[in-house]
């Protein structure tokens, strides 16, 4: 649908003045026929009218498509709100298990809790600044605690951290 740069304040008056001067046209042209005034300038006038007219039709009928527009994508945007919801509540369980099986392989590895809690937040896909910020820590000590991490779990960095635990959870490929 192409963009709409009337806002409702300036339809509604659009519609108000177009809708006035159709009247006022109508007015001259009675009083216009009743003086005998020549058929050009009765047509003149009258073709104002008109067009004026075609515009407050043109306005409402833009009003109508705008607002069953708005109303579809109301209707679209419940019912996507409604199956994230779905898709949220199905999966908390899949996730916390996830959450605590990612926990205890970090255990394994002998993290800290502060750096598990980075590789979390690594995880999550957090820049080491975000992750600062966040910790209420320095970027250096981000980047520290991420580098005690890859070492403490033989990884090259965030990339084979992320692998390391997502990577079964893509559907093998069929050949």
């Amino acid at each position: 649908m192409t963009q709409n740069f009337i806002n409702q304040k300036e339809r509604w008056f659009l519609l108000s003045t177009l809708l006035l001067i159709a009247v006022i046209v109508a007015v001259d042209l009675i009083t216009d026929s009743s003086e005998g005034v020549v058929i050009w300038h009765v047509a003149i006038e009258g073709s104002a009218g008109a067009l004026a007219l075609a515009g407050v039709f043109y306005l409402l009928k833009q009003g109508i498509q705008l607002k069953r527009a708005l109303r579809n994508e109301r209707k679209l945007s419940a019912k996507l709100e409604q199956e994230a919801q779905e898709w949220r509540t199905q999966s908390k369980a899949y996730l916390s298990g996830l959450s605590t099986l990612i926990d205890a392989q970090l255990t394994i590895w002998g993290l800290s809790p502060a750096e598990r809690d980075v590789a979390f937040l690594l995880l999550k896909g957090l820049s080491l600044k975000e992750i600062a910020n966040l910790r209420e820590t320095t970027e250096k000590t981000a980047r520290v605690q991420s580098m005690a991490i890859y070492a403490k779990a033989g990884l090259a960095g965030r990339s084979e951290l992320s692998a390391f635990f997502l990577e079964d959870l893509l559907p093998e490929r069929a050949n």
